[in-house]
């Protein structure tokens, strides 16, 4: 069975929810793996001890503000410091938040353009030189969004379409060397904040054919299989989303 073993897979906002699920997925298949956060110390030093804990050595967490102009050569260089190479780079971190028009201000669209382009984009040409010593691998989280704009969050909306337009163009910029691909999650796990309120969160279930919530470990499962057992598969975006895209 193809593997990770010796791999080492960077993962930006892996303390939690997806990213952690990312993190914990890869490491079983046998990657190092950096852990990027930004915020949620805590939960970042525990997910560490936890993987460090099934094996010694192979996980390194590391703080930084993406937007930062230093991050992505800090995250870059952590990793190859670290572990002596890099693999697999997963763009998982993101901002979420509604901007109704005629409300729309800088401050969120520099967040939101920042967050899920502008950070995705400049790591990335960061760990290219890396990844192509490697035959690497960069795995974009998206969004069904992307394509099927949600009401009311036109900025993230136009984010996502932006990181699926990247996705393609590193694609086609960093062939042959290295493999550029997406995954587009549907309702995987509510936002913390309340922004869906129970009437809104039952129509997305029934929006969507499998008429569940999935995992965070969906989307875990399809970045694995993207950076170990898809190697002719570069400038795609698989949606994992029980159907929704389709239904809405």
């Amino acid at each position: 069975m193809p593997d990770l073993k010796d791999k080492v897979v960077l993962v930006t906002g892996a303390a939690r929810r997806v990213g952690a699920a990312i993190a914990r997925r890869m490491h079983a298949h046998g990657a190092s793996v950096l852990l990027h956060h930004r915020g949620a110390e805590k939960e970042a030093a525990a997910l560490e001890a936890e993987l460090n804990g099934v094996r010694a050595g192979s996980i390194r967490r590391v703080r930084a503000d993406l937007l930062a102009h230093s991050a992505p050569e800090l995250l870059v260089r952590t990793a190859v410091e670290r572990f002596g190479r890099l693999d697999v780079l997963v763009n998982n971190a993101s901002s979420f938040f509604p901007t109704a028009l005629g409300e729309i201000e800088d401050k969120g669209w520099e967040e939101l353009m920042g967050a899920n382009v502008k950070a995705p984009l400049l790591l990335s040409q960061a760990a290219a030189p890396e990844l192509v010593k490697t035959k690497g691998v960069i795995i974009n989280i998206v969004d069904i969004h992307a394509d099927r704009p949600l009401r009311g969050y036109v900025v993230y909306s136009i984010a996502k379409a932006g990181i699926a337009a990247l996705t393609r163009s590193l694609a086609m910029e960093l062939a042959p060397d290295v493999r550029v691909n997406g995954v587009s999650p549907g309702a995987i796990a509510w936002p913390e904040d309340g922004q869906f309120p129970s009437e809104v969160r039952k129509q997305i279930i029934d929006d969507t054919l499998l008429k569940r919530l999935g995992d965070p470990d969906d989307i875990a499962r399809a970045v694995y299989f993207l950076a170990a057992e898809a190697p002719y598969v570069t400038g795609q975006v698989i949606a994992v989303d029980g159907g929704r895209s389709i239904n809405i």
